[in-house]
């Protein structure tokens, strides 16, 4: 079965960084486009990144030049390098990916931005 497991969530203060990583398993994950996306309280669930299976990126504008989005197909584990970190970063941050015709998300990480 599909299992999809974020960690590395965490409090940090403005201007930080913060790496998450999401480990798959029950796909061919190297074959697997990867996404990241994120939920802020009271907000609808945005795409923040995605990679695909040859290494193409694309992000969402508020975070591109600060977020980046890589994968390692030798460990089944795509990563969110996020740098320069804001307030509005806030949220519960979930890896995603569709296989079989069905999308799959992991449980999520909490990444909250404040002084």
């Amino acid at each position: 079965q599909v299992q999809l497991v974020e960690s590395g969530g965490g409090l940090v203060q403005p201007g930080g960084s913060l790496r998450l990583s999401c480990a798959a398993s029950g796909i061919i994950f190297r074959i697997s486009g990867m996404k990241w996306y994120r939920q802020a309280p009271g907000k609808q669930r945005e795409l923040v990144a995605a990679i695909g299976s040859s290494g193409i990126t694309n992000y969402a504008d508020s975070v591109k030049g600060r977020f980046t989005i890589s994968r390692d197909n030798a460990k089944n584990t795509v990563y969110l390098q996020m740098n320069s970190l804001k307030p509005e970063d806030t949220g519960a941050y979930y890896c995603g990916t569709a296989w079989g015709a069905r999308d799959y998300w992991g449980q999520g990480t909490q990444v909250t931005v404040s002084s």
